[in-house]
Parts: structure tokens; sequence; C-alpha cells
């Protein structure tokens, strides 16, 4: 029995460190992506439509969407001042860290 409590110890123990990891990549992930955005000072605005997460900027040439890419993006599509970023499910995830961090 006791061995029992031991393994389900070491087992929330593992898991515990695996999302502590995994909230530091993300952490370290939006880092980048809000310097590749041109830094946090030219985010003007941010909003998430479906899979798509839409950046305002004040200057988009500040923006390296090829590097952006590289962070995972499905696609980047530019309109005016506006980024669309395709993310799939992590949009939501992206919206709440920049405006955390911004607003």
């Amino acid at each position: 029995m006791e061995e029992y409590l031991i393994i389900a110890a070491i087992l929330v123990v593992i898991v515990l460190v695996v999302l502590k990891l995994n909230s530091k990549n993300f952490d370290e992930e939006m880092n980048k992506l809000v310097t590749h955005l041109g830094g946090k000072d030219n985010i003007i605005d941010c909003e998430v439509t479906k899979s798509r997460l839409k950046v305002t900027l004040k200057d988009p040439d500040k923006a390296d969407k090829e590097a952006i890419q590289k962070l995972g993006a499905k696609g980047i599509v530019e309109i005016d001042n506006q980024l669309k970023i395709i993310y799939d499910k992590n949009s939501k995830a992206l919206k709440k860290y920049i405006r955390n961090m911004h607003f």
C-alpha cells in the first residue's frame, strides 16, 4: 500500500515539473513573439477571431514576419497596420498573454 502512495507522489511531482517546463517554454515563445512584433510598445491592440490573432501595430515594418512563422504561425496576412496571424488553437492564449503584458 505504501508503495502505491510513493509511486503516486512521484507521478504527481513529474507531472508538476512537466507542466512548469511547458509554462516556461510558452512564456519564452510569447516573449519572442512580442519581440518579433516590434516590441510591446509597437503593439496597439490585439483580438482573436477563431484561429487568428489580429494584432494592430504602430509600425508594421518593425514586425519580422519570417521569424513569427518560425514560431509556429500557419500563415500571416498584413492589411494596413494589422497582422492577422493564424495560430490555430493557441490564438486565445496568445491574446491573453499579450493583453496581460501590455494593457
